[in-house]
C-alpha cells in the first residue's frame, strides 16, 4: 500500500451543494485556465444568474434585458431548470440614394440543477423591468423550523 497527496477533488463537494450551474462546470474547472484572458473580450454570452435562499424557498434572478416574455422558454426536467431565450430583429429602410438594412440575433440557455427539496410543482416566473424571476418553493420537509428548547431534568 503506497500514500498518495491529497489533493483538491476537481468537482468539488458536488454532494452539499443546492444548485449546480452546468452551463458554468466546465469553464470554471478547466477551460478558464487555458483560454487567454481576452478570447472572449471580457464579454459573457451568458447572462448573470443570482441565487437566494429564504426559509421557504429559493429566489434566482436572471437579468436578461431587450427580450420580451413571447422570447423565453422555461422547462424542467430531469430535475433541471432549463432557461432558453432567442430574439431576432430586422430593420429595413430605402430611400432615393440609399438603403440601411440592420438586424440583431440574441439568444442564451441556461441549466440548473435544481435541489431535491424544491416542489417542482409550484414554481413561479416573472419577466419584469430586464429580471427573469422564479421562485421556486420548498417541500415541507426540508423547511427550516425554528429551534425547539430542551427541557433539562
Amino acid at each position: 500500500m503506497s500514500l498518495v497527496k491529497f489533493r483538491r477533488r476537481p468537482f468539488g463537494n458536488l454532494a452539499t451543494q443546492d444548485f449546480f450551474d452546468m452551463d458554468n462546470f466546465f469553464d470554471n474547472r478547466w477551460a478558464s485556465n487555458m483560454l487567454p484572458e481576452n478570447f472572449w473580450n471580457g464579454k459573457s454570452a451568458e447572462p448573470a444568474l443570482n441565487i437566494k435562499e429564504n426559509d421557504d424557498n429559493f429566489e434566482i434572478e436572471l437579468a436578461a434585458p431587450g427580450f420580451g416574455k413571447k422570447d423565453f422558454e422555461v422547462t424542467i426536467e430531469d430535475g433541471c431548470l432549463n432557461i432558453k431565450a432567442e430574439k431576432e430583429t430586422s430593420e429595413e429602410e430605402k430611400d432615393d440614394n440609399y438603403t440601411r438594412r440592420e438586424f440583431s440575433y440574441n439568444a442564451f440557455e441556461r441549466s440548473l440543477q435544481l435541489p431535491d427539496s424544491i416542489k417542482d410543482e409550484d414554481i413561479k416566473a416573472k419577466y419584469d423591468g430586464g429580471i427573469l424571476s422564479f421562485k421556486l418553493a420548498k417541500k415541507e420537509e426540508a423547511k427550516k423550523l425554528p429551534p425547539k428548547k430542551v427541557q433539562i431534568a
